[in-house]
């Protein structure tokens, strides 16, 4: 009898029993194959068999949330004019993809939520389908949940291990004074969750309260656009205020890196990204906490 197994092809008879479990045998089998002494059932016997850290992988079911993990709330906006330009806005698509591939990579699951709810629109501008992330994420079945965002009412902020801002500049104009997020986002992080946020997404952070009054961000340091990056994209005199600003007036300490450099700030359980090439790393930086 003929199969293979690690790539090679061995004749020898043996049993192998289904659930795994090799006789004495297909162990002899395996070990003339170059196999530890265990090995699994890859098909129906007579077939071919494989060692088991060779098809550990490929038993993960990649969509099923990590079984200690709640799920993180991507917040999304649903804004889309730029000020008074007649140009669109919205969220900015590698700022919801690059976290969503971290994520969903180590199988946590991600639901969305939108000031309004209801559908919403990505930023023309971040529309690079050369990213294959991007790709991989619109194609996905978490995508087609921002056709049908939450609103911040249907939120149970006991149901996520993170809150996380994703940005885009429509976020200047609706997330900041939404008193249903931000005391979703005091929930989560007063429960112990992480608040997250990249970009344009700490506008989401500037009316967060903690239940003793304080500002949530006052005495943390973060990272968000910064003044020069909104100079150097010609939007200053457009965004309803400077991003950077105005967290320093609630008290935080803005740490800038040079522009459009990735640069990532976490001072506990608040972790923030400067500019969209900072995505990725709020991403996994939001995962080590959360696990």
């Amino acid at each position: 009898m003929t199969f293979g197994c690690a790539g090679k092809t061995v004749t020898e008879s043996c049993e192998i029993k289904h659930e795994g479990q090799c006789y004495t045998e297909a162990k002899s089998a395996c070990a003339a194959a170059g196999c530890p002494d265990d090995c699994v059932l890859l098909e129906t016997y007579p077939a071919q068999v494989s060692c088991e850290s060779e098809t550990s992988d490929a038993t993960v079911n990649p969509d099923q949330p990590v079984s200690s993990t709640k799920p993180v709330l991507f917040v999304v906006s649903g804004h889309t004019e730029l000020g008074d330009t007649g140009k669109k806005t919205g969220y900015f698509l590698s700022e919801v993809a690059h976290p969503w591939h971290v994520l969903s990579q180590a199988g946590v699951g991600v639901k969305f939520v939108s000031p309004n709810g209801g559908a919403v629109e990505m930023d023309p501008k971040s529309n690079d389908l050369e990213d294959p992330i991007n790709v991989e994420f619109l194609a996905s079945p978490d995508a087609k949940e921002l056709t049908n965002t939450m609103k911040p009412s249907d939120v149970n902020p006991a149901d996520f291990s993170a809150i996380f801002y994703a940005g885009g500049h429509g976020a200047m104009w609706d997330f900041p004074n939404n008193a249903e997020l931000a005391q979703a986002a005091a929930t989560i992080y007063e429960n112990g969750g992480v608040v997250a946020a990249v970009c344009h997404g700490p506008a989401g952070l500037v009316d967060i309260k903690l239940s003793d009054g304080s500002y949530l961000v006052a005495g943390k340091k973060l990272a968000a656009f910064t003044n020069a990056e909104e100079d150097a994209v010609e939007l200053t005199s457009v965004v309803p205020f400077l991003l950077a600003d105005k967290l320093t007036e609630r008290g935080a300490i803005h740490v800038p890196a040079e522009n459009f450099e990735a640069h990532v700030v976490a001072d506990e359980r608040l972790v923030t990204g400067q500019n969209p090439a900072s995505a990725t790393g709020v991403g996994e930086k939001i995962l080590e906490l959360i696990r």
